[in-house]
């Protein structure tokens, strides 16, 4: 009979075992990545996240096991959230071999939105750079151009492949980015409540504002909130949009104050075309 300890290094050894000899062992930081590299690699990659489902990417911490699997990995795709301050040096000493690269490589990048005033006229900004580009359809196939290089530099033999699914991804990007648009064309209004300020990019692609109730994790004080809540009703704000990783209770506590709601949208869904076309439909429905 197996001890339990046999039975964890099996598991350990299964963890790591490389791709096959025709797939790229690729690790990215949360589960959007995830998309993009396996539409362009498609069987000939092996995709890792290690940010697993229901935690956050700003406080994660990578297990023993993912850091072992780390050492077999050819490739790690960056993104800039903030855990990766914390561990990227870790990580890209795990194994000496793995290329790594920042796909914020070539993307125009903003700050995170901190606090808009009631007329929705004056923003201000906090010093960190805001990671949530890949909610911009136009700046995701910025990424995915990148990541069809990379790819390509480390499996020069699946070139021709990795070429042709690329500009399938290029198209559906262009299809959704396009669908967006005419959603969210003729909105009575353009400003937006969110919890965590996630939608910045999101927001500068199709014309749109968003005003957040939380910054880099802090939490609004009693000024902050009634600001926020004459900035919401300024506005006519009836949605307070939140992740489902993050506290509700300051985003319930606005909404009862605008009577309006509380609905979930997720930044870190890994079907991407849908998920953004949906929130997208469901902007659409709050703004009329």
């Amino acid at each position: 009979m197996l001890t339990k300890q046999t039975i964890l290094w099996i598991l350990v050894a299964l963890w790591t075992l490389p791709a096959t000899a025709s797939q790229l062992s690729v690790f990215a930081s949360v589960a959007p990545q995830r998309y993009f590299l396996e539409r362009i690699g498609g069987e000939h990659v092996r995709v890792s996240v290690l940010v697993r489902p229901g935690h956050s990417p700003i406080t994660y911490e990578p297990t023993p096991k993912q850091m072992i699997a780390l050492g077999v990995a050819d490739l790690y795709v960056r993104i800039g959230v903030p855990f990766e301050d914390a561990w990227m040096e870790r990580i890209a000493a795990s194994n000496p071999n793995m290329l790594v690269v920042d796909a914020r490589d070539g993307v125009p990048l903003r700050k995170m939105t901190a606090h808009q005033d009631a007329e929705g006229k004056h923003v201000t900004h906090s010093g960190r750079i805001d990671p949530h580009f890949w909610l911009s359809p136009p700046l995701a196939a910025k990424m995915a151009a990148q990541l069809l290089d990379r790819l390509s530099e480390l499996d020069p033999g699946h070139r021709v492949v990795y070429e042709k699914n690329h500009r399938r991804l290029a198209a559906d990007l262009a299809q959704l980015d396009q669908d967006i648009r005419t959603l969210l064309a003729n909105l009575n209004k353009r400003s937006f409540m969110v919890f965590h300020p996630a939608w910045g990019y999101f927001a500068d692609t199709y014309g749109l504002q968003q005003i957040a109730i939380e910054v880099e994790g802090k939490q609004p004080g009693p000024r902050s909130l009634a600001r926020l809540i004459d900035s919401a009703k300024a506005q006519g704000v009836n949605t307070v949009f939140v992740d489902s990783r993050i506290s509700h209770k300051h985003a319930n506590t606005v909404a009862d104050a605008i009577g309006g709601r509380v609905i979930i949208i997720d930044p870190l869904a890994e079907d991407y075309v849908q998920n953004l076309r949906q929130v997208a439909r469901i902007l659409a429905a709050v703004n009329q």
